[in-house]
């Protein structure tokens, strides 16, 4: 019998390496003072609470496995990345395939120890356990820990190379890559005891990692129904088999317009109607991988979260668009596309960069006086707006509602007073701690050879050392408040805007020099927070935190070298990549993801935000957002404050509604509405209504329908994409909305549009 003074928690480790082993069951007594569950519902549902520290971490299996997971993970994302139809492929793929793999490896590997230069080790210290699984996924992370399939500074160079027709050499080259990443690891380290150790910062994404470990490698013989394993084979095996339609048989699934059918030769039904290009007003879409790409997996994001962005969505999408567009022509919007994130002349035509640019990559201010003025498209320009709101009310916010608790966890840090701690954390208590100091020395040598290429290549970066200092300064001081709101929330509002609007108003006509401001100041803290949260599922998972360091670090030299190794021979090898108007049509190396970069540089860079949002400038009056988004958390802080009984009242959070229409373009208004609904079916009526079945299933049926989509894409792409295997019918027509990308404006010529008079 259990004792009142004493509750004993069993778990399951079971690994299947060996299925004729017994299950191992781990006993660990818990004092009763010290059963404090995370304050987080989900969390407390999802984490298991036990561990058992004699497991074998750092293994010879983790070393090969994680370093040829993160190898081919990040080869196979740096090469979709400059294809017309970018394919992001994420860490789970390897996470799935190395488990059948480490097992292999555990059952004929030799057990006995091997010496090399005095140090001792097996190659097999026994059955493929849950924890070696996690660090292999955790390398495997690096692949794509910028969140998009690559590091973020492979698109400045892609930019300078195709784009600008740059010279630079290699190691100019590598040394970017690795110190923005490195560097924001260094930040990760600084900011761990605040955006890791603490319960609240509960990094919800985490959570379906941690219910898919699980499913791999835990039975619990007391449950009913489906076990997760199988459950997760099931639906991924669906989602597989499905994706074959959306991915290619029936693609129209992608972007189901009817309204477009039935108005075929009406303009203004098309931008209503048109789930690519234009409000999506009864278009849907049947594809998950449409539904995930742009706010990842709405099944891990908080109902509340997603209640937030919905708000902001309705409001930017179904309001502001079509009243400054029909009602107003705001910035003679009407000139051009509703959604589009092109540049354009006062004609309506695309704007051609070349025509203003110096042989130094300087704006030729003549020519653009003689050239014209550069245009926005309604939907570019007002996310830029909104931008700036967003980055206001975000810093605004986290002061208002986090800043007290901020400033106790940090000057606890300073005394060294331990805070109280729930479960997870105290078991981690039993693991020694990485010292501050091994983070310091990355953080100073990836500024230090930061600052030492302004002064080696200072015409390749055009970024003065000041300058980076700026940047190093901006990102500390971010870091904290947007890691407050990914921690809590599973969104992450970005500063790109004003990163580069303040740069723009100190250099002008640099465009290079933008681009490397950004890598440093804003995308520095995008590694971070990727490393804070692969941090945070190693508390979660128990694992010991130098292995985490060492992991981390290794993966991420390892992802960076290969990822620029890939890109620079794509760069020098294919010709005419990224140049769509040299390339044959039905070329794929059009690289619409490197376009936008390109984009910010001109309009941020080239021709600077003086001339388009100072006085005088077009877009003067968007820069008013800052002040509006600085105000807005306010009377909700208030509210709180005078009615603290109202519980929903904090829940309103303002950054989250600012970022309702973020990442449009290219998200168009149907990915974010099919994202919002999903979510909250799942996240408010499932979790309410069926809490048990939410508990087992929601986060492995997350996982199983990204990496059935995964793996046909991959498929799709080998055997038949790559080998122009095209398949022409109706089903195949995306959207089936041609009319939606003409402009209304009357007078204004484009090509396949009708001429309005």
């Amino acid at each position: 019998m259990e004792s009142s003074n004493e509750i004993t928690h069993h778990s399951e480790e079971r690994i299947f390496d060996h299925p004729q082993e017994e299950t191992i069951y781990v006993e660990q007594p818990i004092e009763e003072e010290e059963t404090d569950h995370s304050p987080i519902e989900e969390v407390t549902l999802v984490v298991p609470q036990t561990d058992n520290p004699s497991l074998p971490v750092m293994t010879f299996r983790v070393w090969v496995l994680g370093t040829l997971s993160c190898t081919i993970l990040i080869c196979l994302n740096t090469f979709f990345t400059y294809r017309s139809q970018p394919l992001t492929i994420s860490a789970i793929l390897m996470q799935i395939i190395i488990l059948p793999i480490g097992r292999f490896m555990a059952s004929v590997l030799p057990k006995r120890n091997i010496t090399i230069l005095g140090n001792s080790f097996t190659l097999n210290p026994g059955p493929f356990n849950m924890k070696e699984h996690v660090v292999i996924t955790i390398f495997a992370n690096c692949g794509v820990s910028s969140g998009g399939g690559d590091a973020y500074s492979i698109g400045a160079i892609t930019v300078m190379k195709a784009f600008y027709k740059q010279n630079m050499s290699f190691l100019c080259a590598l040394l970017i890559v690795l110190t923005t990443q490195i560097l924001g690891y260094g930040w990760a380290g600084l900011l761990k005891r605040y955006l890791v150790d603490p319960a609240e910062m509960w990094w919800p994404s985490n959570l379906a990692q941690v219910s898919l470990f699980r499913s791999l490698h835990e039975k619990d013989p007391n449950s009913r129904g489906l076990t997760r394993m199988k459950f997760f084979l099931i639906f991924m095996a669906a989602s597989f088999a499905y994706y074959s339609l959306p991915g290619y048989l029936f693609t129209v699934l992608s972007f189901f317009s009817w309204v477009c059918c039935v108005w075929p030769h009406s303009i203004t039904a098309q931008q209503i109607g048109s789930g690519k290009d234009g409000l999506g007003i009864g278009a849907f879409t049947l594809d998950w991988a449409g539904i995930s790409s742009y706010h990842g997996s709405p099944l891990i994001t908080p109902w509340v979260s997603i209640l937030n962005i919905a708000v902001g969505f309705i409001m930017f999408v179904y309001i502001i668009i079509p009243i400054c567009y029909w009602k107003y022509n705001t910035f003679d919007y009407r000139k051009f596309p509703m959604f589009s994130n092109k540049l354009f002349t006062s004609t309506g035509q695309i704007y051609d960069t070349k025509k203003i640019l110096t042989p130094q990559y300087d704006l030729n201010v003549t020519a653009y006086e003689s050239y014209g003025k550069l245009y926005l498209g309604p939907l570019f320009a007002l996310s830029i707006g909104f931008g700036f709101a967003r980055f206001s009310a975000t810093i605004v916010h986290v002061a208002l509602f986090h800043g007290s608790a901020i400033w106790k966890q940090t000057t606890s840090a300073w005394k060294n007073v331990n805070v109280k701690l729930d479960i997870h954390a105290k078991r981690m208590k039993a693991y020694e701690e990485v010292p501050q100091w091994w983070y310091l020395i990355l953080l100073g040598g990836s500024i230090g050879l930061s600052l030492l290429m302004s002064f080696i290549w200072p015409k390749d970066i055009q970024l003065h050392w000041l300058g980076m200092l700026f940047a190093f300064a901006l990102a500390f001081i971010v870091t904290l408040p947007i890691g407050v709101i990914q921690a809590t929330t599973n969104q992450q509002p970005g500063y790109d805007i004003i990163a580069q609007f303040m740069f723009g108003y100190i250099i002008k006509g640099k465009p290079i020099a933008s681009l490397l401001f950004k890598i440093y100041g804003r995308i520095s803290t995008v590694h971070a927070l990727s490393f804070l949260s692969d941090l945070k599922l190693g508390h979660y998972m128990k694992i010991p935190p130098k292995c985490m360091y060492t992991a981390q670090l290794a993966g991420t030299i390892i992802a960076g070298i290969v990822n620029l190794g890939v890109a620079w021979w794509m760069l020098e090898n294919i010709e005419n990549i990224c140049d769509e108007a040299a390339l044959p049509s039905g070329n794929p190396w059009t690289c619409p993801k490197y376009k936008v970069t390109f984009n910010a540089s001109v309009i941020w860079g080239l021709i600077g935000p003086e001339r388009l949002f100072g006085p005088g400038g077009m877009y003067r009056n968007l820069v008013w957002l800052y002040l509006v988004g600085a105000v807005l958390p306010v009377p909700i802080w208030v509210m709180s404050k005078i009615f603290p009984e109202k519980k929903w009242i904090p829940l309103i959070n303002i950054p989250l509604v600012l970022y309702g229409f973020a990442g449009m373009p290219p998200a168009s208004p149907t990915n974010i509405a099919c994202w919002l609904i999903t979510g909250m079916v799942f996240n408010c009526f499932v979790f309410k209504y069926k809490k048990g079945w939410w508990q087992k299933y929601n986060y492995v049926l997350s996982a199983a329908l990204d990496t059935g989509t995964a793996f046909m894409g991959v498929l799709i792409f080998f055997l038949l994409d790559n080998q122009n295997v095209k398949l022409k019918w109706w089903g195949t027509d995306v959207d089936h909305c041609p009319l939606a990308t003409c402009p209304t404006e009357p007078g204004i010529v484009v090509k396949g549009c009708p001429v309005f008079k």
